[in-house]
């Protein structure tokens, strides 16, 4: 490995739209999407997780759609798969919280049927598949356009007589702590139709405020992404559509040398999963005894295999990224 003189490459766009009921959020998506796909003279398709509410533009706005009945994190998955094996290089979502619904009831029940009704257990099986989710997100060999539905608040604000008038104001977005990270830009709606961008890797736009933002946009962002050289394609089998990949390519079964490896792997991350939980801070500890129960638990049920060592480093994970927020808030409180 050496480092070597950084250079812009061609992107695919990460964008993501949070509002309020009503704020314009799919309408927006889909003209911008349609602003992308025309430059590329491509068509473009929605997952649409709205009881069909983006084929009710399909009038003005042609694409293909794929109307998501079962709203789990596999089953968007598993039609990302589809959309990128059908070749669509402009992707719309609408929306990502069903995903985060999902899992937030997941963790309910569980949490539920425990005794002491702690979620650490439960999102520690659960966080997998959110990590599943968005390294889906980020590997489709495509552009994507996101929504995700927000928080509503109402307050009493003034129209343009002075007069005090209700008005909904959207909160935080309905999906996962930190899920702005993962965009390259991130637009805010109102329900004046208005987008604030609240993030933007672009560096045109940031905290501009756009009146109903269409094709002409989608327009410009095109051209910002198709700057720089082009990046050597990545095989689609090899991106997203992995299952197809161990298909198409069947690894040996039942080789010595693999189920030692597999062996030796899983015995690692159990060492580090051991090594996390009993971390002591300050003459106590992190983690609570009943944690570190629920975690020898997961492990002791998870299989002894190639995916079990995978849940287990997902895992790993999850016990790592938790015990930085208590030693964060621990120094805090000091």
């Amino acid at each position: 490995m050496a480092f070597k003189q950084a250079e812009r490459t061609q992107l695919y766009l990460r964008c993501a739209l949070f509002g309020p009921s009503g704020s314009g959020k799919t309408m927006t998506a889909l003209r911008m999407a349609k602003g992308i796909a025309s430059k590329m003279n491509l068509p473009f398709a929605v997952i649409d997780t709205e009881a069909r509410s983006a084929s009710k533009y399909s009038d003005r706005i042609p694409f293909d759609v794929d109307n998501l009945e079962r709203k789990t994190v596999d089953h968007y998955i598993d039609s990302m798969k589809e959309a990128a094996k059908s070749g669509y290089k402009v992707l719309v979502i609408d929306s990502l919280s069903h995903a985060w619904r999902e899992l937030t009831d997941e963790v309910d029940r569980l949490a539920e049927k425990s005794t002491s009704k702690n979620t650490f257990s439960p999102w520690a099986k659960v966080n997998p598949k959110q990590k599943r989710f968005i390294d889906a997100i980020l590997n489709y060999p495509g552009h994507i356009i996101a929504t995700m539905r927000s928080s509503t608040e109402w307050i009493i604000g003034e129209n343009k007589n002075g007069k005090s008038i209700p008005e909904k104001i959207g909160l935080k977005p309905e999906q996962g702590k930190g899920i702005e990270f993962e965009f390259d830009l991130l637009i805010e709606m109102n329900q004046k139709h208005e987008a604030t961008i609240t993030k933007d890797r672009t560096g045109k736009f940031q905290d501009e405020v756009i009146d109903k933002p269409g094709e002409d946009f989608g327009g410009v962002l095109y051209s910002w992404l198709s700057e720089g050289t082009k990046p050597s394609e990545i095989p689609v089998q090899n991106h997203i559509v992995s299952n197809q990949k161990v298909k198409e390519n069947p690894a040996p079964t039942g080789g010595k040398t693999e189920n030692k490896a597999t062996k030796e792997q899983l015995s690692q991350v159990v060492k580090e999963i051991g090594d996390l939980i009993t971390t002591v801070k300050d003459g106590r500890s992190c983690f609570s005894e009943e944690e570190k129960e629920q975690a020898r638990q997961i492990i002791k049920t998870t299989s002894q295999d190639e995916t079990g060592a995978q849940e287990l480093r997902d895992f790993k994970s999850f016990i790592a990224d938790e015990l930085s927020k208590r030693q964060v808030k621990n120094v805090k409180a000091a």
